[in-house]
């Protein structure tokens, strides 16, 4: 997609492709953690990975850009939730942090990607709407 190609859904978005990326390595990744964090730790940062790109896409759906950026926030909170899920995988051992590194690069990535689009966004709605 060329710098000129009109964002048509939510699915044209770059930001949007990779959290979508960075769901399925999470959901590789988690696919090795012990089989008694099947319940915990694998099913809460698989359900933050997730999170990120469905918010974006729910908010790119939404009437107006004031609710479109609160969906973006909310997924920043669940792209913050999924690096500490990772983190904290680190610290009880039960991931590597050569695992965990180039995620949590994605995540930093997405995560000024995402900042970026919210302050776009703000800085060209209407009074009263961002």
């Amino acid at each position: 997609m060329g710098p000129t190609t009109a964002i048509q859904s939510h699915k044209d978005l770059r930001v949007w492709r990779e959290a979508m990326d960075l769901a399925e390595a999470c959901y590789l990744l988690s696919a090795h953690f012990p089989r008694d964090e099947a319940y915990g730790l694998t099913a809460q940062a698989r359900r933050s990975a997730v999170s990120i790109p469905a918010n974006i896409a729910e908010g790119y759906g939404r009437e107006n850009k004031g609710s479109y950026v609160q969906f973006l926030k909310v997924a920043q909170g669940s792209l913050k939730e999924l690096e500490t899920h990772l983190l904290l995988g680190e610290r009880i051992g039960i991931v590597s942090t050569e695992a965990t590194a180039p995620i949590l690069e994605r995540c930093e990535t997405i995560g000024k990607m995402l900042n970026g689009l919210i302050r776009s966004l703000q800085r060209h709605a209407p009074k009263g709407e961002s």
